[in-house]
């Protein structure tokens, strides 16, 4: 099944940002990744994305689209298929997957969704996992926003064939709401960021995990930032590494994004600053260290205008651009959740789910767009 849409050009209006000459206006394209009418595209930064060169693999849930006035636009009461998209072509045209090793656990309902796959339950990992192995790909998942259980699949093939689901302990949580955000250390050595319940049960914090046995035993290393008010949530992390021992953080809060550094790998973290002070009704970011040094956040904007923005930083994250505007054609809030990945040509693929009517369905959609010259 392969499916791509007429390229949209569109210029970007690059502003001063006080991190040097900044670049022309670039050329952006828009392509469906996945979109079938009557459907509900959602989600990609809950099942992760991977890429190789040009090769490129992303996760995402196929449910069935029904308009509502509140909530998202998905019929409850009908179930969804995990699904993965690959592109080989630098994201120009996809092919969509239904792995069989990637069918969720039988009964399970994910955040109300109930799961059309009846999969095995999720067992104890033996261990032995390569993290380091160039075909690797994780993913977590999580069987609701607010409790456990969460599990994790794991593939050396680039996402043909998946091992699991095993096991994730809850830490001495109230829950484990697992999204994929994983730092790999070495061949057995691999770190998970997180969300866990709050306190009082509901969501969430985000903590730092690390096995140093192949997937065996996970062990819980350090909170990132405070536990968030009742009136708040700090979910969804989206991380990269700058340097053997720094890491950067990116948490979705209620309307905002807070970035979060540590310099010992992990063991700690302390506030930076905030990169997006306003994403509407709030949406994760992608987190993408560039080759040349960079790093770029995406995330949807759920306000009028509705759509995708990015920033730019230059210096790991201490200093951000103003504000990227990769589209602004949404219908309405129900979008965003991006990952993004370089391709060998520097340009950058970000993919979300999207609509462009508040009664149409949702789907899969990539910009791909060009960061310009450092």
């Amino acid at each position: 099944m392969m499916l791509r849409t007429t390229g949209i050009l569109i210029c970007l209006a690059w502003l001063a940002i006080g991190l040097g000459a900044q670049p022309e206006p670039s050329a952006v394209e828009h392509v469906a990744v996945f979109k079938e009418a009557g459907r509900f595209g959602g989600w990609p930064a809950n099942h992760g994305i991977w890429s190789w060169g040009d090769e490129i693999v992303v996760g995402f849930e196929a449910g069935y689209f029904q308009s509502r006035e509140q909530g998202h636009a998905i019929d409850y009461s009908r179930p969804a298929l995990h699904h993965l998209a690959r592109s080989l072509d630098g994201g120009r045209t996809w092919s969509i997957e239904t792995p069989e090793g990637l069918r969720p656990p039988a009964g399970l309902k994910v955040a109300g969704v109930p799961t059309a796959e009846g999969g095995p339950d999720a067992v104890d990992c033996p261990g032995g996992i390569d993290f380091a192995h160039p075909d690797f790909a994780l993913t977590a998942r999580m069987a609701s926003i607010h409790i456990g259980p969460s599990r994790f699949y794991y593939s050396m093939d680039r996402g043909k064939t998946w091992q699991g689901p095993c096991k994730l302990p809850d830490f001495g949580q109230p829950g484990v709401a697992a999204r994929t955000d994983y730092i790999v250390n070495g061949p057995g050595d691999c770190m998970l960021l997180l969300t866990v319940a709050k306190s009082n049960g509901r969501e969430g914090r985000v903590v730092t995990v690390r096995t140093t046995d192949g997937g065996k035993s996970w062990n819980l290393v350090s909170f990132v930032g405070p536990e968030p008010p009742v009136s708040d949530y700090s979910i969804m992390p989206a991380t990269v590494r700058l340097s053997p021992e720094r890491l950067l953080t990116t948490v979705r809060h209620r309307g905002f994004i807070d970035a979060y550094r540590s310099d010992d790998n992990g063991n700690s973290w302390y506030y930076l600053n905030r990169p997006a002070p306003n994403t509407g009704r709030g949406n994760p970011s992608s987190l993408t260290r560039l080759r040349d040094g960079r790093v770029a956040i995406v995330y949807g904007f759920r306000a009028e205008p509705f759509g995708m923005r990015a920033r730019l930083s230059a210096d790991e994250g201490s200093t951000w651009s103003e504000e990227i505007i990769l589209r602004q054609d949404g219908g309405n809030w129900d979008l965003g959740y991006p990952r993004t990945v370089q391709r060998q040509d520097g340009k950058l693929v970000t993919i979300y789910y999207y609509n462009e009517a508040k009664d149409s369905e949702r789907y899969i959609g990539a910009t791909i767009w060009d960061p310009g010259p450092r």
